[in-house]
């Protein structure tokens, strides 16, 4: 089955070119939920201290003004990468108080929507649209959806691959449009395998049951305060989690056949009014209540587990940067925070989806038909719910597969490719990762969903009183481990500047903000 993908690294070796699989980037963007000691979302504006929401390059908000959204540069590797996240939330813990990041993906939202702060972002035209996109946001699907958080990795290949890859496939054209073609089919093929990213790393087994707001559900109550399913391993990913059903009902779909298929499809559902949304109202009573009344408002409201990125200049729209520019990296978004590690996310881990993006880059990889993409929502959905059920199967050409000979066919083609990615390294931490995998595959008691349920039922607590827990360890962890002093310089001063430059934007804005936002949409 993976004859190409295996004909293509035995070519990278004996033309001497494996070490370009090791010139890859990784970055993260992990989401972190300010709460207060009781474990209540905070209610307090983004400290000052961390510097302006609008444009720090590492310390930001996504949906919330409680959720923080830690980022990193492109790093050459997995240690690199977490050290940066390590000094970010060791700069952060200082600045917050008594405040407490919570260590998963699912909230407690104690207060129901109205304890959910929007984010705010000045009062510049950039500012504002970031505040409106978030009103519409919640408007359209809720806010409960909002504050779940997750780990984005974010990868691509160094620039030394791209040549000796093209000449090994004997691809003509140019580099562009090649680099653009298989980043496309690395995208289809993270779908086709995206179920396995959930069974190994889903960390969301259970929920707060404020967190459902008293609607009805088919979930099964762990106690009196936590819902949960016995097999499940990411409600976040889930039928409870965040998704675009509208997008569904609309027929709206992202392309992924190509990159100006993709740009097509969600510039189509830019430009296309819901009547849905327009009953919501655009500007009511003088104020913005979302950026328009089409089925998406932006290009960021389509969620999808994996994200073509590009390398946007200035206040450039994502499609126009991807058609400009071309596809930068690629982001996979459907990693849960794991609460029994301290950033979220583990070393080993990270090693591992590294190599699963290469992986998924190198093997072939066929436009998705209607009928694989019924099965790739199905698998998705079946493994979020009951991946670690020994009995599940998932559907694949057609056929129903089992969970577990699918995830250790993959692993196992896996194997040399880890080994060229260790190199020299005496650790050899890919092909360990590896088998750690291996290991969650055999034994899916191993997998950090089950040891989430084992942990609670141990300890005699509910999600809520489990996730708190967790979160005061962690906390306590980052406040008696000190900052590097020039670390901490660097991070006051990026504070600081990031400040001043949101004051500059306040004070150049000489445009009305409904001729900002038409301007901003004509690119």
């Amino acid at each position: 089955m993976y004859a190409s993908y295996q004909a293509r690294l035995e070519r990278l070796l004996s033309r001497e070119q494996a070490h370009t699989l090791r010139s890859g980037l990784i970055g993260l963007e992990k989401e972190s939920l300010r709460v207060r000691t009781d474990g209540g979302i905070a209610q307090t504006p983004h400290p000052a201290a961390l510097g302006s929401a609008l444009t720090h390059p590492w310390i930001t908000t996504d949906y919330s003004e409680a959720l923080l959204e830690f980022i990193t540069p492109p790093c050459t590797g997995a240690r690199q990468a977490l050290d940066f996240m390590r000094d970010l939330h060791r700069f952060t813990y200082p600045r917050i108080g008594e405040e407490l990041l919570w260590a998963t993906s699912m909230p407690c939202v104690l207060e129901g929507e109205r304890g959910i702060p929007v984010a705010r972002y000045g009062h510049s035209n950039a500012g504002r649209m970031k505040t409106v996109y978030r009103l519409g946001l919640g408007l359209r699907y809720g806010r409960l959806m909002q504050v779940i958080a997750g780990v984005h990795f974010n990868f691509s290949m160094g620039e030394a691959f791209w040549p000796a890859y093209q000449e090994i496939l004997g691809a003509g054209g140019d580099e562009r449009t090649f680099r653009d073609e298989i980043y496309f089919g690395m995208l289809r093929n993270l779908q086709r395998l995206g179920w396995l990213v959930p069974y190994l790393f889903g960390a969301s087994p259970a929920v707060c049951k404020s967190f459902l707001a008293g609607k009805p559900t088919t979930l099964a109550d762990f106690d009196e305060s936590t819902y949960y399913e016995p097999y499940a391993t990411s409600l976040r990913l889930g039928d409870i989690g965040y998704q675009n059903r509208k997008e569904e009902e609309s027929g709206i779909k992202a392309n992924y056949d190509n990159l100006e298929g993709y740009v097509q499809s969600l510039s189509r559902a830019i430009a296309t009014p819901s009547p849905e949304y327009e009953r919501l109202g655009v500007v009511v009573d003088g104020e913005y209540r979302q950026l328009n009344a089409n089925i998406l408002q932006i290009e960021n409201e389509y969620y999808s587990t994996v994200r073509p990125k590009p390398s946007p200049q200035g206040n450039e729209k994502p499609t126009a940067a991807l058609r400009r520019g071309g596809v930068a990296y690629v982001e996979l978004r459907s990693v849960d925070i794991n609460a029994f590690e301290p950033l979220g996310v583990g070393e080993s881990q990270l090693y591992f989806l590294e190599a699963l993006m290469i992986f998924a880059l190198l093997n072939d990889s066929p436009p998705i038909s209607e009928l694989e993409r019924f099965a790739i929502d199905h698998n998705q959905g079946a493994t979020a719910h009951r991946g670690r059920d020994p009995s599940l199967k998932l559907m694949r050409g057609g056929e129903q597969i089992s969970l577990r000979y699918w995830a250790e066919e993959v692993l196992q083609a896996m194997e040399p490719l880890c080994r060229i990615l260790d190199g020299r390294d005496p650790l050899k931490p890919y092909t360990a990762s590896l088998a750690q995998q291996k290991a969650k595959v055999d034994n899916a008691e191993l997998t950090p969903s089950a040891q989430m349920l084992a942990s609670m039922a141990a300890n005699e607590e509910g999600f809520h009183h489990f996730a708190k827990r967790v979160s005061r360890e962690h906390a306590a962890c980052f406040r008696d481990a000190r900052l590097d002093g020039a670390r901490e310089a660097e991070l006051e001063e990026q504070a600081r500047s990031s400040l001043r430059q949101q004051r500059a934007m306040e004070a150049e804005d000489e445009l009305e903000f409904g001729e900002y936002l038409r301007r901003y949409f004509a690119q």
